[in-house]
């Protein structure tokens, strides 16, 4: 892997501003997509639109007081862009996951598993500490997997605004190294569907003109995990840069071993399961008006038998993000100054 360089020398003639402002407005939009959709890196995407280089030196210059005016321009329309395609797009998927969860759950883990790869090349050659790493991040994700999934609801149905922020820093930081997914990360700290859907009911209040509609999920969830993606940016993202230059390996094994871990609470049999009436839900009674009421996005997720039939699908659907992931990662391979 080489060594990430922030100090390389990037032309940041302003009279050449308007390529890159354009190479930034395409990869913050592919990455926004990429935040939606578990297993697509956001690092892999401005990877691939040319901009990655750009994106991590004005990071580090604005972490550092360092104020200028392209690489705030830069980092201003890969956020104003990402945002957009997030607040543009989170319903439909949302709505995706909820009503054909095995179908996007297969496929969420064909697309985390085709950043194997990528990790892979950057850590290689393999020695004992990446292994260690390896087994320490594997270990990791599966137990907040199984906690997840035996938790009461399921795995889609965290709440409260401190998990908010910790999910906007879980997905910022993720954002910093190509390969690593900050969507798959939010699914399995089970907030995955809880910010799709705050991030809907904000937009359809904000069409209505409803302002009052508009606090509760503008607080509870678009506010906090606001927050925690512009600390997770500045600060967890240079934690990971300084990791990999001091200990690289090790690190690099613990991002692999996130990575094939995710996969644990990617388990795509599971649905959603109305709560049944009389039974205590959130501590709550269900009663009927409550019930009508519910959404299903926050039914309760159980463990299915699934059909012959659906095996061999969610194994051809697993095959096919594998391979939207490669194709992906490769339409970066050959731009300069990649990272790791």
């Amino acid at each position: 892997m080489q060594e990430q360089n922030n100090d390389a020398p990037v032309n940041d003639n302003e009279d050449e501003l308007p390529t890159p402002i354009l190479r930034a407005a395409a990869g913050g939009t592919l990455m926004g997509l990429a935040n939606l959709v578990p297993g697509i890196s956001g690092g892999t995407m401005l990877l691939a639109a040319g901009i990655y280089p750009r994106f991590i030196r004005a990071i580090a210059e604005l972490s550092t007081l360092k104020f200028r005016r392209a690489s705030i321009l830069v980092l201003g329309t890969v956020a104003l862009c990402a945002a957009a395609a997030i607040f543009l797009l989170a319903g439909p998927v949302k709505d995706l996951v909820v009503e054909y969860r095995w179908v996007m759950y297969s496929l969420f883990i064909g697309l985390t598993l085709g950043g194997v790869p990528i990790v892979w090349k950057m850590a290689r050659p393999a020695e004992t500490s990446l292994w260690g790493g390896a087994l320490i991040g594997f270990l990791g994700m599966a137990a907040l997997a199984y906690v997840q999934m035996s938790s009461p609801g399921g795995a889609a149905t965290n709440q409260g605004m401190m998990m908010m922020f910790f999910a906007g820093v879980a997905g910022a930081s993720a954002m910093i190294l190509p390969g690593v997914s900050g969507g798959y990360l939010l699914l399995v700290m089970g907030v995955y569907v809880p910010i799709l859907s705050g991030i809907e009911s904000l937009k359809d209040a904000l069409k209505t003109g409803d302002l009052g509609a508009a606090i509760t999920p503008g607080v509870e969830v678009v506010l906090p995990v606001g927050i925690g993606v512009l600390i997770g940016v500045l600060v967890v993202s240079n934690g990971l840069q300084y990791l990999l230059k001091r200990f690289e390996k090790p690190t690099l094994g613990a991002l692999l071993g996130l990575l094939v871990g995710a996969v644990v609470g990617l388990w795509p049999f599971q649905r959603g399961v109305a709560p049944e009436l009389g039974s205590i839900f959130r501590g709550r009674e269900v009663t009927a008006e409550r019930l009508a009421e519910l959404e299903p996005s926050k039914f309760p997720t159980e463990v299915f038998s699934p059909s012959v039939a659906q095996v061999a699908g969610a194994l051809v659907l697993i095959a096919l993000g594998y391979l939207l992931t490669t194709l992906v990662a490769r339409l970066g391979q050959d731009k300069p100054s990649k990272a790791g």
